[in-house]
């Protein structure tokens, strides 16, 4: 596949994406990327992961899990915010919470308009446009904040769904924050069976994926003081064809 038409930064990681069906990027590298690696511009940035809203729509009855989101229509450089909705994803990819149109409070408009938003998307948007061979592919785009707590002696579950896929064509994953927490290890499988894993531990570093052929899972988090908060802060923002 012939990758000169992809510019800028992303031009790096289409390659690896395009051979393994993911790349992991380490934060210097990935922050550098989508103009992130001003300190208190990130700072600003993650602080909104302060202000979450509790996850009331988890059946296995965990209270671990706050959540904000946003919808859009991405195009080339282009990302517009939808109209507020539910989320919603089939029970064939996540069995735990699937079939169930979830309501989750509004990502702030102050957040998703913040220069670091808006390079994320110019960042990983035309990259998969790309990749599936059309510069102009509209697609849906999810944003998702999570913030996971480790409360007391209790696990917090990234993804209490196990391994699976998230039912989209493209899927970004950064770590904003972690703290007093030890695990959170990502598992990696693709197509053929080959595992890979790793610990996001530095703010910005990330993994971006194809979801058509990738499945991912994080193991739980603990506190590593049990008397203090532990939480591990992510961004997910998925794309799939309109």
């Amino acid at each position: 596949m012939d990758f000169s038409a992809i510019a800028g930064p992303g031009a790096g990681l289409a390659q690896q994406l395009a051979d393994k069906g993911y790349v992991h990027v380490d934060a210097a590298d990935f922050r550098a990327m989508a103009h992130a690696a001003d300190p208190g511009e990130f700072a600003r940035f993650a602080a909104s992961w302060d202000d979450l809203a509790q996850d009331e729509y988890m059946a296995d009855g965990g209270r671990y899990r706050r959540r904000r989101y946003a919808a859009f229509t991405f195009q080339g450089a282009q990302a517009l915010r939808k109209a507020h909705q539910p989320h919603f994803q089939s029970i064939d990819y996540n069995p735990l919470n699937g079939d169930t149109q979830r309501w989750f409070a509004p990502a702030t408009d102050a957040l998703v308009d913040l220069p670091i938003t808006r390079n994320l998307f110019a960042l990983c948007t035309p990259l998969f446009s790309a990749l599936d061979g059309d510069p102009e592919q509209r697609w849906d785009g999810e944003f998702h904040q999570f913030r996971i707590e480790a409360l007391g002696g209790e696990a917090g579950q990234p993804t209490p769904e196990g391994m699976h896929r998230d039912g989209v064509d493209w899927v970004l994953v950064m770590l904003v924050d972690r703290r007093n927490v030890e695990a959170g290890t990502t598992h990696i499988i693709d197509e053929a069976g080959r595992r890979d894993s790793f610990t996001l531990v530095t703010p910005g570093e990330a993994v971006l994926l194809d979801d058509r052929r990738i499945r991912h899972g994080v193991t739980a988090i603990h506190a590593l003081d049990p008397a203090l908060s532990a939480c591990r802060d992510v961004l997910v923002v998925t794309w799939r064809r309109d």
